[in-house]
C-alpha cells in the first residue's frame, strides 16, 4: 500500500528503479474497508482512487457513492451514481457475511475486526503495459490475494483454504474477474485519465525542508506538495548515497491532492557537522536534483514534532478507510465491480465501472 502489515514474498510489491518511481503508471484502485464493534464508524467504507487521488466514495451511513473531484460531478450523469451506490448496498451486506464467517474460521468471540480488500489496474501510457490485482486482509494482516499469473486465489493462512477452494472452482468467478482485470479496468482508468487529465498530468515542485525536534534528534528531511505521487529521496554523505542510518517513510496524501515524504537520518551533529552532508530529491517536476545541504542554517526545529498537513474531505475519508481501522495504511493499490451480496451470482455483463468484476463473501 512501512507501516504497511508485513507481506509475504507471495504478495510482495516488487522494486522500482529511479526511473520507473519517477514515472508511476495510472492506476485505478478501489479499497474497502468493513468493519464490526467499533462505535461511530461506518460498517463499509469504499474509496476509489486514480493515481492515488480519491476520486469517488461510499460509506454505509450515507448509502450513497459520491465524488470526490470536480472533474467526475462534470463528466459522468446521474445513472453512474445510483449504479454505484446501488452495487456498494449490496458490498455492505457481503462484507458483514465475510466478517461473520472469518470469525467462525478463527474461532473468535470478540466483537473489533476488520475486514478488507483492494484491487484495480494499473496502465503505462508510454509503453502500453499493464497489470492488475486483487487483495484480501481480515484484522490487519494477508488473508487471500489472487495469483494473476495462474488465475488462482491463493492464501498465507490455513483459515481460509476452503474459501480458495470454493473459488478456483467457480468458473464465473474466475472468467468474469480475468475479464475485468485484463481489459474494462484499463478501459475505465483510460477513461478517468481523460476526464481528470487537467488535474492528473500537472506537476508541482515538492517543497523540501529540514526539520528537528531536538539537537539529539534524527534530522528530518520533508519533502511535501509535490504531484505526481513518485518520487525519489536520498542522503548523502560525501556526494555518495547512504545506505545505512537512514529511514525512508511512506508517501502519503496532503489533503489538498498533493503529497509528502519523509526520510530521517540518525548521525551525532559533530558527524554531520564534520562531514557534508545532504538530503537529495528526485521528482518529476524538476530536470534537476534539488538538493537540501545538512547545515544548521537549513534546520528548523519543532519542538512539537513534525506536523503534517491536515486531511479534510474525501481524502479524509481515504485514510480512514484504513488508517482509523487499523492504525496503518493496508495497500497501495485498487478495486472496481461486485456480484450480488451473499448469494452464488454476480451481475450480467454490464459496461459499467463497477459491476463487471465478480466478488463474492467467503
Amino acid at each position: 500500500m512501512s507501516s504497511l502489515f508485513t507481506l509475504s514474498p507471495l504478495f510482495a510489491v516488487i522494486s522500482f528503479s529511479i526511473n520507473d518511481i519517477l514515472a508511476v503508471p495510472h492506476s485505478l484502485q478501489y479499497v474497502f474497508s468493513g468493519t464490526s464493534g467499533i462505535p461511530n464508524l461506518p460498517e463499509l467504507m469504499i474509496v476509489g482512487l486514480v493515481d492515488g487521488e480519491p476520486f469517488v466514495h461510499y460509506d454505509s451511513n450515507s448509502h450513497r457513492m459520491t465524488p470526490c473531484q470536480e472533474w467526475m460531478v462534470k463528466s459522468v450523469g446521474p445513472d453512474y451514481w445510483d449504479t454505484e451506490s446501488e452495487a456498494a448496498m449490496s458490498d455492505e451486506l457481503a462484507f458483514k457475511k465475510s466478517i461473520e464467517v472469518a470469525k467462525q474460521r478463527f474461532n473468535q468471540t470478540g466483537s473489533i475486526h476488520t475486514y478488507q480488500m483492494i484491487y484495480g489496474c494499473e496502465w503505462d501510457d508510454e509503453t502500453g503495459a499493464t497489470s492488475a490485482f486483487h487483495l484480501y486482509g481480515y484484522d490487519g494482516s494477508d488473508f487471500i490475494a489472487l495469483d494473476f499469473r495462474n488465475m488462482t486465489y491463493v492464501a498465507p493462512v490455513q483459515e481460509v483454504f476452503l474459501t480458495t477452494v470454493k473459488w478456483n472452482h467457480d468458473s464465473v468467478l474466475l472468467d468474469r474477474n480475468k475479464a475485468y482485470l485484463t481489459g474494462i479496468c484499463t478501459e475505465w482508468l483510460k477513461k478517468y485519465v481523460s476526464y481528470g487529465k487537467s488535474t492528473l498530468e500537472r506537476t508541482v515542485r515538492p517543497e523540501v525542508s529540514l526539520l528537528q525536534k531536538d539537537p539529539s534528534s534524527p534530522v528530518t528531511c520533508h519533502a511535501t506538495g509535490f504531484f505526481p505521487k513518485g518520487i525519489m529521496v536520498t542522503w548523502q554523505k560525501d556526494g555518495v548515497d547512504m545506505q545505512s542510518d537512514v529511514e525512508v517513510g511512506e508517501t502519503l496524501p496532503n489533503g489538498d491532492g498533493t503529497f509528502q515524504i519523509t526520510s530521517k537520518l540518525t548521525v551525532k551533529p559533530e558527524d554531520w557537522k564534520r562531514n557534508s552532508y545532504s538530503c537529495v530529491v528526485q521528482h518529476k517536476s524538476s530536470k534537476k536534483d534539488i538538493p537540501v545541504l545538512l547545515e544548521e542554517k537549513n534546520i528548523r526545529t519543532n519542538p512539537g514534532g513534525v506536523s503534517f498537513g491536515s486531511i479534510v474531505g474525501c481524502v479524509a475519508a481515504a485514510l480512514a478507510l484504513v488508517a482509523v481501522v487499523t492504525g496503518v495504511v493496508l495497500w497501495r493499490r485498487s478495486r472496481t465491480g461486485y456480484g450480488k451480496a451473499g448469494s452464488e451470482y454476480c451481475y450480467p455483463v454490464l459496461l459499467l465501472p463497477r459491476l463487471n468484476m465478480c466478488i463474492k463473501s467467503i
